[in-house]
């Protein structure tokens, strides 16, 4: 008890800590003086691609309702080191000057913010006179700068580690209390679920009791993954978590590491002398092996990433249609087809977890199987 209660004031501390540094702005006197660009982005034609990939890509703001300008977002704090720690609001970012143009268009920042510009939502230095260094169409290395900002997508890993907090030690405290009896609350819900990790996931690619070993990592990814998915299709509050090749690249490296780690003597006799292979063609099937180790985590990321990429990009060009025909009928038509591929982003949200914890499960089963004769 003592220790859910520490949890809840470490959360609202934290939430507290983010709110001073957070920027709200909404519609205000502030955007007066951006009306005229208002309109003529207005007037503007829709562009699919952008939209889309401004949805799902990663920003430093997070965009609630309204126009790209003048509407309702909260701005997240940036975090530079560049010649010292630098903290500010990246509000000053996106109501600074627009320069450049097409793809090479970027915002000279204003106030704490200035000397810097982001493109593309990557933040660079400007140069003594207050260009942004461009070379083939590409920001110069010269203009890099060690970034370690609160983006999007880190506001809603924070916001899944602590739900994966909340809940799970919830349920460890609910059996604490009143040991092995039916489940009730949270726990009733959580229960099969992960019984369903023990017992169709760890135990059948396991062998023996070692699966014990690795059930908290293969519990951890699979709600990790599971609650980032469903979190990702709420409105508004989702982001595209799972679907950055980053978080991706992270979860799979994990997974590399403990089957490199665990492998036995059994496992890398068959990597370094595979079984019945002609020692003629070792030099041959070593290579491949070796290459075969790196190919499977890597399959990981790629198979999560793209999935769940797909899916948003899916149902953005489903709504699309609306602003590209202009037309109701269409609405009538994309709209259903749009929610029926969301629902269907739920079991996919589901079997994504299922697949990167089964997978993982599998090839750490590889690595420290006996030998059988």
């Amino acid at each position: 008890m003592a220790m859910l209660s520490g949890l809840k004031k470490i959360f609202v501390l934290t939430v507290l800590m983010f709110t001073t540094v957070f920027t709200y702005a909404s519609t205000d006197d502030h955007y007066a003086q951006l009306h005229e660009e208002q309109l003529a982005e207005e007037e503007r034609e829709f562009e699919v691609s952008k939209m889309i990939m401004h949805h799902i890509g990663d920003a430093h703001e997070w965009h609630l309702w309204g126009p790209s300008h003048g509407g309702t977002s909260v701005y997240l704090p940036i975090v530079l080191i560049d010649g010292g720690l630098k903290v500010f609001s990246s509000s000053h970012f996106y109501h600074g000057e627009t320069k450049g143009h097409g793809d090479h268009e970027y915002i000279v920042g204003e106030g704490p913010a200035e000397g810097y510009a982001m493109m593309h939502e990557t933040i660079y230095k400007l140069d003594e006179n207050g260009q942004l260094h461009l070379e083939d169409g590409h920001p110069s290395s010269e203009a890099s700068v060690l970034d370690f900002s609160i983006t999007k997508n880190v506001v809603s890993l924070l916001m899944v580690f602590v739900l994966l907090i909340l809940v799970m030690f919830s349920v460890a405290k609910f059996y604490k209390k009143n040991g092995a009896v039916a489940p009730k609350g949270v726990a009733k819900f959580m229960e099969p679920i992960i019984l369903f990790v023990r017992d169709d996931i760890a135990r059948p690619n396991i062998e023996g009791e070692k699966y014990k070993k690795y059930l908290p990592y293969l519990l951890t990814i699979f709600f990790f993954i599971w609650f980032s998915n469903m979190l990702g299709l709420i409105p508004i509050l989702g982001a595209n978590l799972t679907g950055n090749i980053a978080v991706t690249f992270f979860l799979a490296i994990c997974t590399l590491l403990i089957t490199i780690f665990s492998g036995n003597k059994n496992y890398w006799g068959h990597i370094f002398a595979t079984p019945g292979v002609p020692k003629a063609l070792l030099p041959i099937m070593i290579p491949i092996e070796l290459v075969g180790i790196f190919t499977k985590p890597f399959a990981l990321m790629i198979r999560l990433f793209a999935n769940i990429t797909a899916g948003h990009i899916i149902i953005l060009a489903l709504v699309s249609i609306i602003f590209l025909k202009e037309s109701a009928a269409w609405g009538a038509l994309s709209v259903p087809m749009a929610l029926f591929i969301s629902v269907l982003e739920l079991l996919v949200a589901f079997l994504q977890a299922y697949l990167f914890a089964m997978l993982s499960a599998l090839f750490i089963g590889a690595a420290v199987e006996e030998a059988h004769h």
